[in-house]
């Protein structure tokens, strides 16, 4: 069975009532049992946090852990050294995911710290992203 760790960034506790014209307006929790559903071979773990220590910590204690991890780094991706770093540093391969089209936003939101240290990055498909990095997972597993 693969294992793969989600972990979202800030404000992605606030999903399904926050901006919602860009978000949408489903919540993760209601979200993340439908994901389980589509991929029930994969054993799929969850975390969020609006600190970006805890999201290295985090990052940190997957390594070798879990076959996988899709990682929404939320605005920490435009801002964080430390959690590129981090992806760097470790050895589990990370796809990063936007529910935006980061490209379509802000200037500042164009620019991706952390994608470069990914396997690859998927932006815009809302939360569809994070099922087609798990399709990515079960695709390229050795």
């Amino acid at each position: 069975m693969l294992n793969i760790a989600i972990i979202n960034g800030p404000n992605l506790n606030l999903l399904g009532t926050r901006e919602t014209d860009i978000y949408g307006n489903e919540s993760f929790e209601t979200f993340l049992p439908k994901l389980k559903s589509r991929f029930p071979n994969v054993n799929i773990s969850y975390y969020q946090s609006n600190v970006e220590g805890e999201l290295i910590n985090q990052l940190q204690a997957c390594n070798g852990k879990v076959n996988g991890i899709v990682f929404n780094g939320a605005g920490y991706t435009h801002t964080s050294v430390a959690i590129a770093d981090a992806i760097a540093a470790i050895k589990t391969p990370v796809v990063e995911v936007h529910i935006s089209n980061i490209m379509a936003r802000e200037d500042y939101r164009k620019i991706s710290l952390s994608a470069a240290k990914c396997v690859g990055s998927i932006s815009g498909l809302r939360l569809d992203g994070y099922a087609l990095a798990i399709q990515y997972f079960l695709d390229t597993k050795k």
